[in-house]
């Protein structure tokens, strides 16, 4: 078998230059924050929380005028209620659309849990139930936009809100990149001024130098237990936007006239806040790890994506086995080098919201959390796991080489 602790020795020599280049993205959003921290005289009042109503709550709003300014935005909506992102989105469509109205999604079918949201499932509860209706144009060979065709549908100035996927969700590609994201904005505001544009943030934050509210979207969401949470956030989730799309989106959060007033946080500010300052460095240990699991696994002949040395816009890595059990003991050791439930084994089960087996590992401290070491992958071919998160490169890489033995052990 072959000698994965020299091949890894190696892979690390290979890759230092890259990390290098993601170090400088680092710097640049470390900046960033600590510049809005200073901005808002951040003191020890604002790790406070309140109980109840939660009106007038001073780190809830220290936090959301923090947030709008490192997105470059109006107005945010930072709150703990959120359970996830797929609710942060669905609370985004549901304020935003009304009763006649098309949604438009420009990447193809988005990621599985929105299925009900949409429609594309039937659900009592769905937008198609509200009759909002649902388009989508799926993307070329290459996973690349389709430019002419969103232009054209777009001119027929019927659309309401374009709907973008930043990272791959479980489909077999790149994660978008600010630029691609800043293309197809302008293209739709050229069509149509009044259309309006929304991000689905989630894996993507600091991952590059600018965020999708900086290149003209109006609006983008994402979970506190990725990125932007730096591991420190227990739950929670973020809109970023344009004023009078915050406001209706508010409305939905809560009820029409309370909008964004009340909220308890309890001992929430302080761990939102921690964690969005760790965050630009555990993005990038995240991202490390990814390159070092890229270059090891194309060493030992797997398809991979992105490579080690491509542009990273999201904190996902892509491994195709071919092989469904290659993709089971794969995330089974990443959960057997986990600091939580070490001891125990995920199978492939019924996930809700997905409609194929998922076999999911996430040993991790917050319940669910993907900027903690996770690997997950739905059990359908052509069987990839999408390896993402990571607090330290040093566990991370660990649990990779680990887990690069164990399926070597398949193929003897």
């Amino acid at each position: 078998m072959r000698n994965v602790d020299e091949i890894a020795g190696n892979v690390e020599m290979e890759i230092k230059d890259v990390f290098e280049k993601h170090n400088e993205i680092e710097f640049l959003n470390s900046a960033k924050v600590l510049e809005a921290f200073r901005t808002f005289k951040i003191s020890e009042a604002h790790l406070n929380g309140t109980s109840g109503y939660g009106y007038n709550d001073l780190g809830r709003e220290a936090t959301e005028k923090i947030f709008a300014q490192i997105f470059k935005a109006d107005d945010a909506l930072v709150r703990m209620q959120f359970i996830s992102g797929t609710h942060t989105i669905a609370t985004t469509l549901f304020g935003i659309l009304r009763p006649g109205d098309t949604v438009l999604s420009v990447n193809g079918k988005p990621y599985d849990t929105l299925d009900e949201t949409l429609g594309i499932r039937e659900n009592k509860s769905s937008l198609k139930e509200f009759g909002v209706k649902y388009e989508q144009i799926d993307l070329l060979d290459g996973n690349k936009f389709d430019y002419k065709k969103i232009v054209d549908r777009v001119s027929k100035k019927d659309i309401k809100l374009i709907i973008m996927q930043r990272s791959r969700g479980y489909a077999y590609r790149n994660a978008f990149t600010i630029e691609e994201i800043k293309e197809v904005v302008e293209k739709v505001k050229l069509a149509d001024k009044n259309v309006l544009v929304m991000v689905d943030n989630c894996y993507g934050e600091f991952t590059e130098t600018q965020e999708p509210t900086e290149v003209g979207a109006d609006v983008a969401v994402g979970s506190l237990i990725k990125n932007i949470g730096g591991g420190i956030a227990p739950t929670g989730g973020y809109i970023v936007g344009r004023q009078d799309v915050i406001d209706l989106i508010s409305d939905r959060y809560s009820a029409p006239g309370l909008g964004k007033e009340g909220g308890a946080t309890f001992d929430f500010n302080k761990k939102v806040l921690q964690g969005l300052f760790m965050a630009p460095h555990i993005v990038c240990e995240s991202k490390k790890i990814g390159i070092f699991a890229a270059k090891l696994l194309e060493k030992l002949g797997y398809e991979v994506s992105p490579k080690y040395d491509e542009t990273r816009s999201d904190i996902v890595e892509m491994i195709k086995f071919n092989d469904p059990n290659k993709l089971i003991k794969f995330c089974q050791c990443i959960q057997a080098y986990s600091p939580i439930d070490s001891h125990v084994c995920p199978e492939p089960w019924d996930m809700p919201g997905y409609d194929s087996k998922i076999i999911m590992a996430s040993g991790s401290f917050t319940s669910g959390s993907s900027i903690e070491l996770s690997c997950d992958g739905p059990v359908r071919p052509p069987y990839v796991a999408y390896l993402q998160g990571g607090l330290t490169y040093n566990y991370g890489k660990i649990a990779v080489i680990n887990a690069a033995k164990e399926i070597l052990k398949e193929e003897i």
